[in-house]
């Protein structure tokens, strides 16, 4: 890809589920060794050995040593590290075995093995960027399998071990795209789970599985006593099985990290506490591509095995014709193979029935048995549709049904098949559900009656699919010679890399949703930041204060911030934060995210008091003093900044709050309705402060005629800090009025008092400090040129764009950050706060999508285009940093590319800016208040360790818990950075390896119970294209 997109960027069986959260790695799988049988020996031998027995004993051992270093290489040192521990249970370490040479009728020759050095990158088999430099990209016509190839088989590959097959059903429900997710449960969704508890329970050899639990906990509070038990049986009986169970179905190219966490984490823990179940295996067929920084929180929330459906049709081909569409997928700077994770590709175009049979989905569509007359869906478009499966027909439909099943097999390398039974909003009623699983169990019946089919077939779960898979793996060898593989399960292939953007057929490439609906990615950051701010302060609240009087504000809040984190949840569905709504489903999750966006707000307010010592006894209903400092009046506006009105006499407090774990030093604005103001720390100190007057995008009236107030705070590390803005305090200078210069096309420029105004002249405006000068053309407000103040910047994009894919199949998804990187290692980042579409069609050139139109619908199933476009306002912070490294030429450097740490903690600061609460009344300059600030961490955390989520996962549970039960959750991220750019991000940082800290002492004076088993301490690393 032209561009690494940072998104930075749970182990399950045999622990409680807040130390399940994000299990730590596990070693690397060590290849085994047999020692050689030593021959009888004659006595003068053994006589020589004991004389010799020193000089040979060192000749061995240095003989031994020289062999370890040509195989090994010179051994690391190891480094002593508090975030180890003991591997979790579910990584089972495996030996690999040699390669057999007998597997020639299950696998073709992989000719495309892409060995990576692991010196610092992963050594694998296959990486996505080599299957794009090799594949041509012809959309060739295969005939009846349009997007491959007609599929043969000889008929003797199953003779040994016969074919497997798991055909499972399943429905996909969308928590919001035509319908809101309300009206999908309504008219869907509550029908389909009654019907799968019904169905499921008249025969025990029928299986399901379900994956959305926005679905499940709302059918659960309408379901009966009755239902539920049935439901929970089902699933402890394994004919039921829930697959991700996240919230929703994320979206993996926009949404951020921090969200992708949240919501699985809600509903993997629904589901823990309610049905006692926690999911082991990851079902994402809907997402229009997919990240590896997806499959590598996956592997570290305990997941075993992931299926995937959407990537480029070219790219599935490639894989089948290798027998690569099961492989681990290895995070790209993985050298010790520790975030492996088995994954399963399906081959063909959708999902759906006639795509998932077979290669011939004219065939495949006769067996979808809810298209006969008398059902809601559409017939087969092909001409024939499914007929009711009897005693005379069911030979002929059986081995028909089997050879698309054995056309399939060969498309991988066991002989272990899965099969998908179903589509979106599948088994709605009881007839549409007893016609599948009917007609399939007679070709069942038939198909196992009959040994010389060399065949078995039934309805499964992925888990039986994945475990009965495994055992075969176990027993026979399918790995190829010379591949890497893996040590976490024997005969696959390894593979790294990602798959954006995604083309579905006839080069139709998925990059405009990149930047859909951009107003509401931005409003899905803003609710992502303040979510976390709000669980940390909650987190605070109820280790400062141990009193009951002071858990009423927490508890009394506990429905709302539970309502914020899955209305979060709920936009990064693949529907959702994606912009591929309906106009009046994307105006329901503006909505839902826009009330929680108040209700946090409030509750910060109200938390501020009890921390800061004004109030002690808040609870969720009293008033507050204080009141945000953003204000939105709609879901679909910018937010608007509250103005101070500090009359003469009078000082109004400003509350700063810092979500990150270091101390914070930058300049803070709020507005304020008059100039002559002057601002004041806690300790009633003079703060050097300036003025300038608010602008507005009116041509007719640029100057509002309120001010905007600049000074530089400092806040404590996830502390709160008190500033006053006086009028009248003597002693202290006003904020300085700024210097302005303008440019104006006519003559009625009037320049507001009390500034000084000057024309710019010429067509150009410079903007510079001591490290940059900025140059704008003034005319149209762009940006033109950046001087570095130690010579040009000669960026450079590494070259990545393909000349044989269409413009649009060359945009790729950039969450939070892109740079471009020059042969002299100079680097030029952008950072932005929402997530967006990114190019670099030619050299030193960096496109970035801001908005997108859709006069018409695009042939997807929306039936709509995107023509409900909002103002607002994109930031980007620009970095340009200088290699110090002593390599030569840094873009031909195959290993992958990591931030600086500079440029995580610019993105840090642009991503959780500082929260600031106004009071809401001014106080008299005569009434001092003591100094209030809150500091809550004994020290300030290396600049390298990232606190992704402080929080109490069961709020409304908290007070109920007994003192051994997990009541907070701290999740950490360890940043993995460029140390060739380390100069500038470390003048005022520590790190890990420099600094090591113990986590059970990094908070002073409160009264948070911190241990190992209360409370989810991990380290994550990410680092790669997202």
């Amino acid at each position: 890809m032209p561009f690494s997109s940072y998104i930075g960027g749970n182990a399950r069986r045999g622990n409680v589920w807040p130390s399940s959260l994000l299990p730590t790695i596990s070693p690397t799988p060590v290849r085994s060794k047999h020692p050689s049988r030593k021959s009888r020996k004659r006595t003068a031998l053994i006589n020589f050995i004991f004389t010799n027995f020193f000089t040979i004993a060192l000749s061995i051992s240095l003989c031994f040593l020289l062999i370890t270093i040509l195989l090994f290489g010179i051994p690391k040192p190891l480094l002593s590290s508090p975030f180890k521990s003991k591997p979790p249970s579910y990584y089972r370490v495996r030996n690999r075995k040699p390669p057999q040479n007998d597997n020639s009728n299950r696998n073709s020759s992989n000719n495309f093995n892409m060995k990576e050095d692991g010196a610092g990158g992963a050594t694998v088999d296959i990486t996505t960027k080599g299957l794009y430099d090799r594949i041509q990209f012809l959309d060739e016509d295969g005939g009846p399998w349009k997007q491959g190839w007609k599929v043969s088989y000889k008929g003797d590959e199953w003779n040994s071990e016969k074919l497997k097959v798991f055909v499972v059903p399943h429905s996909h429900n969308d928590p919001g795209w035509k319908l809101t997710v309300e009206e999908y449960y309504d008219l869907q969704s509550r029908h389909i789970l009654d019907t799968i508890v019904h169905t499921l329970s008249k025969d025990p050899r029928r299986k399901f599985i379900w994956e959305e639990m926005s679905y499940l906990e709302r059918w659960w509070r309408d379901a009966s006593v009755e239902k539920r038990e049935l439901f929970t049986n089902l699933v402890k009986a394994g004919q039921l099985e829930i697959v991700g169970g996240g919230w929703v179905m994320n979206d993996e190219a926009n949404s951020h990290y921090f969200a992708i966490i949240e919501q699985i984490t809600e509903g993997n823990m629904w589901l823990k506490d309610t049905i006692g179940v926690v999911p082991k295996n990851s079902w994402a067929i809907d997402p229009f591509g997919y990240s590896p920084t997806m499959a590598y929180l996956l592997r570290r929330m305990g997941f075993e095995n992931m299926l995937i459906q959407r990537t480029h049709y070219e790219l599935k081909k490639e894989l089948a014709l290798k027998k690569n569409l099961e492989y681990t997928w290895r995070q790209s700077w993985d050298a010790e193979e520790s975030t492996d994770i088995f994954t399963h590709m399906m081959p063909f175009y959708s999902y759906d029935i006639p795509h998932t049979c077979g290669p011939e989905p004219a065939i495949c569509c006769e067996f979808d048995f809810a298209r006969m007359p008398g059902f809601n869906y559409e017939l087969c478009p092909w001409g024939k549709h499914p007929v009711e499966i009897n005693q005379e027909n069911v030979q002929e439909r059986a081995l028909k049904l089997l050879d698309q099943y054995r056309k399939k097999s060969t498309l991988y390398r066991t002989n272990t098949l899965l099969v998908p039974l179903g589509d979106d909003f599948r088994y709605i009623s009881i007839d549409e559900a007893e016609a599948q699983f009917r007609n399939y169990q007679m070709l069942f019946d038939y198909i196992n009656s009959n040994p010389s089919l060399n065949a078995e077939a039934k309805f499964g779960t992925l888990d039986d699919y994945f475990r009965t898979l495994r055992e075969e793996a176990d027993r026979i060898n399918y790995s190829l010679p010379g591949e890497v593989g893996s040590g976490l399960i024997g005969g696959f292939p390894s593979l790294s890399g990602d798959f954006f953007t995604y083309a579905d057929r006839q080069q139709d490439y998925w990059s405009g949703y990149y930047i859909s609906r951009p107003f509401f990615k931005a409003v899905d950051r803003v609710l992502e930041q303040t979510l976390r701010a709000a669980e940390i302060m909650m987190a605070l609240l109820h280790g400062y204060c141990q009193r009951a009087q002071c858990e009423k504000l927490a508890t009394g809040f506990a429905y709302k911030m539970t309502a914020a984190r899955r209305n979060l949840a709920l936009f990064q569905h693949h529907d959702g934060v994606t912009g591929t709504a309906k106009d009046h489903v994307v105006q329901d999750y503006g909505i839902r995210m826009h009330t929680s966006l108040q209700d946090l707000q409030i509750f910060m307010s109200k938390s501020i008091e009890v921390l800061l010592g004004v109030h002690h006894e808040k609870s969720d209903h009293s008033p507050s003093q204080f009141e945000s400092e953003q204000v939105r009046s709609k879901y679909d506006v910018q937010p608007v900044l509250k103005a101070i009105n500090a009359r003469e006499g009078t000082s109004q407090s400003v509350v700063l709050f810092n979500p990150l774990e270091q101390t914070r030093e930058e300049v803070v604005m709020v507005i304020v309705k008059r100039p002559d103001v002057t601002v004041l720390d806690s300790n009633w100190t003079c703060v050097p402060s300036q003025v300038s007057p608010e602008l507005q995008h009116d041509k007719s009236k640029i100057f509002t005629g309120r001010h905007r107030l600049h000074w530089k705070a400092s806040v404590p590390a996830m502390g709160l800090q008190t500033y006053y803005v006086a009028n009248g305090f003597e002693g202290c200078e006003k904020a300085k009025p700024a210097k302005l210069k303008y440019f104006s096309m006519s003559n009625s420029f009037s320049c507001p008092a009390p500034y000084a105004c000057s024309e710019i002249e010429g067509g150009v405006a410079e903007i510079q400090n001591q490290h940059q000068t900025l140059t704008f053309d003034v005319k149209h407000g762009l940006l033109q040129k950046v001087t570095n103040t130690d010579g040009s910047m000669n960026a450079m994009s590494r070259r990545e764009t393909y000349d044989k894919i269409p413009l649009q199949g060359n945009y790729y998804p950039m969450p939070s950050l892109a740079f471009m990187l020059g042969s002299n290692g100079k680097r030029f980042s952008v950072h932005s706060r929402q997530s967006l579409g990114v190019a670099s069609l030619k050299d030193g050139w960096l496109e970035i999508m801001l908005d997108r139109r859709l006069l018409r619908d695009d042939g997807r199933g929306l039936g709509q285009g995107v023509m409900d476009n909002r103002p607002m306002n994109v930031i980007f912070h620009i970095l340009f940093e200088s290699n110090i490294s002593s390599t030569s030429d840094p873009v031909s450097n195959p290993l992958p590319l990591s931030p600086s740490l500079l440029s995580h903690l610019v993105g840090a600061h642009l991503n959780y800016p500082l929260h600031a609460f106004v009071a809401k009344n001014p106080q008299e300059l005569s009434v001092k208040p003591p100094p209030r600030s809150f500091s809550p961490l004994a020290a300030p955390l290396p600049c390298d360790l990232h606190i992704v989520n402080f929080k109490v996962p069961r709020p409304s549970k908290y007070s109920q818990q007994l003192i051994e039960d997990p009541r907070f959750v701290l999740i950490l991220q360890r940043r993995h950075w460029d140390t060739s750019y380390c100069r500038k991000g470390r003048s005022q940082c520590t790190t890990v390896a420099n600094e090591p800290l113990n986590l059970f002492n990094m908070f002073k004076g409160l009264e948070v119970p911190v241990r190992s088993s209360g409370m989810s301490i991990r380290t994550i690393k990410w680092s790669g294209v997202s």
